[in-house]
This record gives structure tokens, C-alpha cells and sequence, in this order.
């Protein structure tokens, strides 16, 4: 098969008319998979190897996320198909590329305090903040400071270089787009300081252009359309359709900061404690499609003190079925204890544990407080990184973000979330106060004995 070769959608023409106009600061939005951080890519290489000696820095906030969807992807892919007699060298210790003309790419992460500070001790003519919607304002108007190389484009006339001009210093962003309270809907869209909501001095700095996935069918595999499609609505504005979406007041979770800490790499530290929460619904064996589902969910402890969502096994099923479901993860992950809320059923929770599994490790909590009560103190872990979920979990995190101080704003019962709460409990139980009805933990009294579940 032979090689393919680059050509422009009709999206990323339009898109290349906004980014090569005047403004400093440019940002491509839209849904997942349009092409976005392909053309801000080739575009930066584009500008290196036009001012010999120039540097230019790649950054995300997580650079693992970084390594795995540009280093290792984006990055040779646009070289292959955009330059393909163009050599060049990777580093794979301080993680830069240098071109033949001596021009250099710098990537890294802004959560790694000791590495930033190293890309960011010297100045640069072009940068990229990759993801934006998952980058704090704070990090981004710090690495923004180092926007400050003149350099030089030249080009050969015979065997001299001729000086052509100076490369206009450019910031380059994109983003699916999170909701309208972010930074970078303030700025780039309304045209405001994103801190004192005043009108931006210099708001033709400031340019912004959408695209989407059906903008980029082409390059597309097939059916990856239809999977977007096949989303919740919330998901659907976001990936699919590339729209800001409207921000639930004082919201407690907020998609941009799940995706700040989402482990996409698959690497874990060892668990110190598993634990699988159950949230009845009250369904019985029959008749379950309509009600609420049985909210299972798995999380771990890890030897840094993080939690780790680590699976969503929920179901609408009765008994025999949700407790056989509850007690495979409880095998699966090796687990240390299960965590039932009993308001629903009372001891059948118990019941149906201990007969999928009789000798299960088992904790009965009841809630005796507010849903939105049993979420704050769980907000400010999730802030700080301290909750991470392994993957995605669309429902569950659909749920996380209908969370608000004036209540839970989603349409159907937050059952995912509820047994991550409790979960979440048990893995953290010094952030919870107040008081809790809490039954002790049942366990094997010794080999051979009796199990009174």
C-alpha cells in the first residue's frame, strides 16, 4: 500500500486562516479526533524549521498523558506525513527534539514541578498547551511568561542564509471543550479576564476557531462517528458536538478536573486496601428494567495515598444476579472488604452478599445524611488529585458532575456515585465527620468454623 500523503480537510483550511492572522494567542476547540492538535503539530514544526536555532515546548498538565498521545503519536505521525525527508532526533532523557537546522521541541508536564521549571528556563517562540480545558490558569500565565524569543527566519540563496524576518511569538491551545466557567471560555469566547471578569485589553489577541470530528470523516476509522453518538447528551456536546457546555452552579466536580488526573497509561502503585461499595435500589429479581441501578462500584488505596477508581461493575439486576456481579469484583481485585448501604432492604444486602460469597468480609453503613452532604468532603480530594479514575467511566462521571452545593441536578438516582462515596469512606475515613451508623465488619472466626453471615 503506498504511503499516504497530507492534504488539508476543508476545516483545517479555515483554521489555518485564523491561526496564520495577527493574534498571539490562538485556540482550536471542538469535539474529539477533528484534527486539532495535528494541525497546531505541523504548524510548530513548520515555524522551527523556518528560524533556524528557534525553540518551541509542547506542554499538558500530565506528562504521561503527553508522552502517549503526542510524543509517541501525534508528533512522528505529522513528521511522516507532513515531513517526510526531514530527519530528526529524540531524546528520550530530557525529552526534546532537535532539527537539522539545530531548532528544538521541548515537551513536557506541568504537574512535575522539577521538569517544568527546567523546560521553562528558556525562552521559547512557540507553545502549545495541549488540552487545555485540563490545564489551571495559574500554570498556563506562568509557562506563558517564556513566550519571549525573537528569533530569525532565514532561508538559502545559494550557499548563504538570508535573514527573511523575525518569527512572531504564537501560543497555541486546544480543547474539548469542558464548561462555560473555564478559562478558556472567558478568554478566548467572551473576552474577559477569567479572574476579574473585566473586558480583555487586547481581545483581537485572542483568536479561537471550532472543529469537529465530522469535519475530519476522512481520516476517521470506521464507526468512530457512531461511537460518539452512542454517548450520554453531556458527553455527546462535549466529544461529538465540541460545545461548551452550560456550568452547574457550585459544582462539586467538574469535568476538567477528572480529566486533570484521569490515569489513561495504565500504571498503578500497589493497593494498600481495595474496597467494593454496593448501592441497592431495591429492585427485585423481576420486573428491574425500569427502576434504578444497583450502584457496585471498585476502588483502591494505593501505597501513595491516592485512591484509585479501579472498575464500575453497576447492573440492574435483582439479588441473585447483583450479588454474584458484587462478590466477582470483590475475587477479581483481590479486595480486603465490601461496603453495603442498607436503607434500602436492611439486611438483605448483607444477605445476598454472604450467599454469592459466604465468607466475605462485610461492612453495613446506613446513610443518615444528605447525598449532597455525603459528596463535599470528597470534592476537595478530587481537586487536589488525591481521587484519580483509572480509565473512563462515562455514567459514573455523568453523575459526579450533576453534583452541586444546592443539591444533585441529574435526572436519574446518583446510584454509581453513591457506592463510590462509600467507598471512598472506607479508603479515607478521616475526611468524613459527624456521626455514622456503621455495623462491624463481619470475618472468618478461624478455619473450619461456622459462618454466621
Amino acid at each position: 500500500m503506498a504511503d499516504r500523503v497530507f492534504k488539508f480537510t476543508e476545516k483545517q483550511l479555515e483554521a489555518q486562516t485564523i491561526l496564520a492572522g495577527g493574534a498571539t494567542h490562538n485556540m482550536l476547540y471542538g469535539g474529539s479526533r477533528s484534527g486539532k492538535t495535528f494541525l497546531h503539530v505541523r504548524n510548530i514544526v513548520l515555524r522551527a524549521l523556518k528560524a533556524p536555532n528557534s525553540h518551541h515546548c509542547i506542554l499538558r498538565f500530565r506528562f504521561n498523558h503527553l508522552k502517549a498521545s503526542v510524543i509517541l503519536g501525534t508528533f512522528p505521525k505529522v513528521m511522516k506525513l507532513c515531513f517526510p525527508e526531514v530527519t530528526y532526533n529524540l531524546s528520550k532523557t530530557d525529552w526534546y527534539v532537535t532539527f537539522p537546522n539545530g531548532s528544538e521541541l521541548w515537551f513536557g508536564g506541568l504537574d512535575d514541578k522539577e521538569r517544568t521549571e527546567k523546560i521553562l528556563g528558556q525562552e521559547y517562540s512557540t507553545m502549545l498547551f495541549n488540552e487545555a480545558s485540563q490545564i489551571p490558569k495559574q500554570a498556563r500565565d506562568t509557562a506563558i511568561t517564556r513566550l519571549a524569543e525573537l528569533a530569525e527566519t532565514k532561508v538559502m540563496d545559494g550557499d548563504k542564509e538570508v535573514v527573511t524576518g523575525i518569527l512572531k511569538p504564537r501560543a497555541f491551545y486546544d480543547c474539548n471543550p469542558t464548561n462555560k466557567n473555564h478559562w478558556t471560555y472567558r478568554e478566548f469566547i467572551q473576552k474577559q479576564d477569567p479572574e476579574t471578569r473585566q473586558p480583555l485589553p487586547n481581545p483581537s489577541d485572542y483568536a479561537y476557531f471550532k472543529m469537529n470530528p465530522e469535519d475530519n470523516r476522512e481520516n476517521l476509522t470506521a464507526g468512530y462517528l457512531d461511537t460518539l453518538g452512542a454517548l450520554s447528551a453531556r458527553m455527546r456536546k462535549r466529544f461529538r458536538d465540541g460545545d461548551f457546555a452550560d456550568a452547574t452552579p457550585n459544582a462539586l466536580f467538574t469535568d476538567e478536573t477528572i480529566d486533570k488526573w484521569r490515569v489513561l497509561d495504565g500504571k498503578l502503585p500497589d493497593m494498600q486496601r481495595i474496597v467494593v461499595a454496593v448501592d441497592p435500589s431495591g429492585s427485585g429479581d423481576r420486573d428491574n428494567a425500569d427502576n434504578d441501578a444497583i450502584g457496585i462500584m471498585v476502588a483502591g488505596l494505593g501505597v501513595d495515598g491516592i485512591a484509585y477508581v479501579l472498575e464500575d461493575p453497576t447492573c440492574k439486576a435483582g439479588p441473585a444476579v447483583w450479588g454474584k456481579i458484587a462478590t466477582s469484583a470483590f475475587e477479581r481485585h483481590e479486595a480486603d472488604i465490601m461496603v453495603g448501604e442498607v436503607n434500602y432492604g436492611g439486611a438483605m444486602v448483607k444477605h445476598v452478599i454472604m450467599t454469592s460469597r459466604p465468607r466475605t468480609p462485610f461492612k453495613m453503613v446506613t446513610a443518615t445524611r444528605g447525598k449532597v452532604v455525603r459528596a463535599e468532603p470528597f470534592s476537595a480530594l478530587y481537586e487536589q488529585g488525591k481521587i484519580r479514575h483509572v480509565g473512563v467511566f462515562q455514567p459514573l462521571e455523568d453523575e459526579l458532575t450533576a453534583f452541586s452545593t444546592v443539591g444533585y441536578l441529574g435526572p436519574n438516582s446518583p446510584n454509581r456515585a453513591d457506592a463510590l462515596f462509600w467507598a471512598l469512606t472506607e479508603l479515607f475515613p478521616g475526611v468524613v465527620s459527624g456521626k455514622k451508623n456503621v455495623e462491624p465488619v463481619e470475618r472468618p472466626q478461624f478455619e473450619g468454623a461456622a459462618w454466621l453471615g
